[in-house]
Formats: C-alpha cells, sequence, structure tokens
C-alpha cells in the first residue's frame, strides 16, 4: 500500500519509524529536503504542501494520505478524496479544525463546554472588547507552538492583538491543563489513550512536561473522556486526534483546542503504552484493528528546545548524563540548526511513584540542554 504524509518534521519522522513494522510504502512532501523525515521514506518530494497542484499531482499516485501538520491544501485534498484517495483526517473535518473560529463555532454548535469567546477580524473589533479582559487572543490560522497567541491581561494589552481574523478567548482560571488521545478508524470505532496532565512552558507557551496518566478525580476523568469523545464523534472523521482540554478551579471540564493527527502530547505512548499513536495512526491507515491504548508503566515526557541566546549547529550537552539515567528513553529529531525555543527532541521518563517521575523529569531538563557552537 502506498500511503502519503504532507509534511516532513518530526512528527512524520515518529510516524515513519513506526511504520517500519508494516509492508507499505512511504511518502513525503515537504519544502526542505533536510527535513527530519526526508531520509527515513521511501519516496521525498520537495514542495509546497500549501498549494493545490503540488499536493494533489503528491496525492493522485496513492492509496491515502495523511498529515502532520494543519497548514495544507485542503481543497486538494478533497479532490483527492472525490477520487477515490482515503484521506486522514478528512478534508471536512480538517476544515473546522485549521481554523480555530471554525473550532469555537464548532463546540458552540455541539454544546461542547468550552470559554466564552469573541470573534474579531481586524484590529479595530478587538479593541471594542476591553470589557471582556482578561483574555486569549488567537489567530485563526497560521498559529503553532505558542506563535499567533497573545495573554491580554488589561486595556493596555490589546495593542498586542492582531489585525486579522482571530478569536477572543476568556481567560480560565486553570486547575489542570489535559490531553486526550482520541483513534478513529473508517468503521467510525474509537479507543481513546489515558489523559494526560501538561505544564507549560511560559517562555514560549509550549508543552515544557507532562505526566501519563493524570492525576484526576474520577468524576473529572469521566468528563475528561466523555467530552474528548463527543468532540471526536461530532467531526465524524477517522485518523488520530488530540483534544486539549482545562480543569478549572470548579472542576468543569472546558475544550480548549483539537490537533487532527499525532501530537506532541501523545509522544510517551512510544514507550509508555503498549500502542503508541504512531502506530494506531498506521493501523488507521492500513484499515487494521486498533490497538491496546493501555499504559505500560505512568509515565514523563520533557520537550528538549533550543536554549535561549544559542543559534546555529545544535550540540546536545548532557547528552550523555542523562543516557545513563534508569528508565529514561531519549529522541532526537535530527535537526542540525538549533534556535531558542525549537523543538529539538523529547526525553520519556517511566516509573510508577509520580513524584519521582517529576523530579526525574526536571533533572533530565537541567542536564540536557541544546546550544551551539556560535551565538
Amino acid at each position: 500500500m502506498k500511503i502519503g504524509i504532507l509534511g516532513g518534521g518530526q512528527l512524520g519522522r515518529m510516524l515513519l519509524q513506526a511504520g517500519i513494522n508494516y509492508v507499505v510504502e512511504t511518502y513525503i512532501l515537504e519544502n526542505d529536503e533536510h527535513c527530519p523525515s526526508a531520509h527515513l521514506c521511501h519516496h521525498f518530494t520537495k514542495g509546497d504542501i500549501r498549494d493545490y497542484d503540488t499536493v494533489y499531482n503528491f496525492g493522485k499516485q496513492l492509496d491515502a494520505i495523511t498529515i502532520e501538520i494543519e497548514s495544507v491544501n485542503v481543497d486538494a485534498l478533497e479532490q483527492l478524496q472525490r477520487e477515490g484517495v482515503r484521506v486522514y483526517p478528512n478534508p471536512a473535518a480538517l476544515r473546522i479544525i485549521k481554523n480555530k473560529i471554525n473550532q469555537k463555532q464548532f463546540y458552540k454548535h455541539h454544546d461542547i463546554p468550552t470559554s466564552e469567546f469573541k470573534i474579531t477580524y481586524q484590529l479595530s473589533d478587538l479593541l471594542s472588547h476591553e470589557n471582556f479582559l482578561p483574555a486569549v487572543h488567537k489567530l485563526g490560522e497560521g498559529g503553532y507552538d505558542g506563535k499567533g497567541v497573545q495573554l491580554l491581561r488589561e486595556g493596555a494589552d490589546l495593542e498586542k492583538g492582531f489585525d486579522q481574523p482571530s478569536v477572543l478567548e476568556k481567560m480560565v482560571q486553570i486547575q489542570k491543563e489535559i490531553a486526550v488521545i482520541v483513534a478513529v478508524n473508517d468503521n467510525r470505532e474509537t479507543t481513546i489513550y489515558p489523559p494526560a496532565e501538561m505544564v507549560f512552558d511560559t517562555r514560549y507557551n509550549l508543552l515544557d512536561y507532562q505526566l501519563s496518566p493524570a492525576r484526576l478525580e474520577k468524576e473529572v476523568f469521566w468528563k475528561v473522556e466523555a467530552i474528548a469523545l463527543k468532540v471526536v464523534r461530532e467531526l465524524k472523521s477517522p485518523g488520530i486526534f488530540a483534544v486539549e482540554l482545562f480543569v478549572d478551579i470548579k472542576n468543569d471540564v472546558l475544550v480548549n483546542e483539537i490537533a487532527p493527527r499525532v501530537h506532541n502530547s501523545g509522544h510517551h505512548t512510544i514507550e509508555g503504552n503498549y500502542c503508541s499513536q504512531y502506530d494506531m495512526l498506521w493501523r488507521i491507515l492500513l484499515q487494521l484493528p486498533l490497538g491496546n491504548t493501555v499504559a505500560i508503566q505512568p509515565s514523563a515526557l520533557v520537550n528538549i528546545v533550543g536554549e535561549e541566546g544559542y543559534t546555529g549547529k545544535a550540540i546536545y550537552s548532557g547528552l550523555n548524563k542523562v543516557l545513563a539515567l534508569n528508565n529514561v528513553f531519549v529522541h532526537l529529531y535530527g535537526k542540525t540548526q538549533t534556535k531558542p525555543g525549537r523543538k529539538m527532541g523529547h526525553v520519556t521518563v517511566l516509573g510508577n511513584d509520580y513524584t519521582e517521575l517529576t523530579h526525574t523529569a526536571h533533572k533530565v531538563k537541567n542536564i540536557l540542554q541544546v546550544v551551539s557552537e556560535s551565538f
């Protein structure tokens, strides 16, 4: 079977690594021939995943196609689907998810709990919502890994907002941030991974480390699972979906965002669960039975990002010390160039004691640093 992936970053790389276990011919479309996925696929095509003709011509030779980033040409995917190529997720779901305005309206339409929000189309719209603060302003499209997000706490912050279509979300008093990976096959059968508890790096507004399974009261756990499943079922699409949720100080559960693909919050499943999110996506793409999502052991996940003040050829300081630790698994993404906040790898830690897991996660974060020869 011929399977294509739009995008060649670290998510594609880890998907290709899992695909080695199957009889499959892999294709990557990416603008950078030195991307993390380039040397792991059978066929690499250099091209723009946002261009209609490029995506269409790439996909028409395939049995199925998936994505590792949302900024792809959906029109081309719709045409490919009409011509019989299986697309994961389906283009209709992708249109909803890739635009945060559409996402929030989708939640409202389907009575899915989410934070209050206002739609703004230009900066002048934002200026009329000072009484809605504190709030978070998010670009409708194009934001990722903390980019395209502004925290607006008071009127003086409004000028930092975006002068293009965006969502203004009421700030929530958060107790915990949770991510749930949900898998759906072509028969609409679903399976769900144990929730992960996320802790964010406030410098870059991206995941710092997480613990899984999340420590939640039973009633909150049930709410998290039920809401995540409702979100994905209402999308009516096969694929892998990451549902990010807030648990507020009243133990209410609100949906923050969805990602229509394998996700940073599911990296730990490679070692921590019987079937990883990457293996699960291959099962869906190849129309095989869904896998076992049960956790083998609790895990901590640490993102390894470029250190502040360093740009250039990457040097992994402290790598040997981290590799000497017990039950610690290092994944480097093959990126030769570092810059502040760039995701360069991750580390998974396994263990049964959550206090020890957190301690080891912090130890890894302090020891393993990505610097450069020049800065």
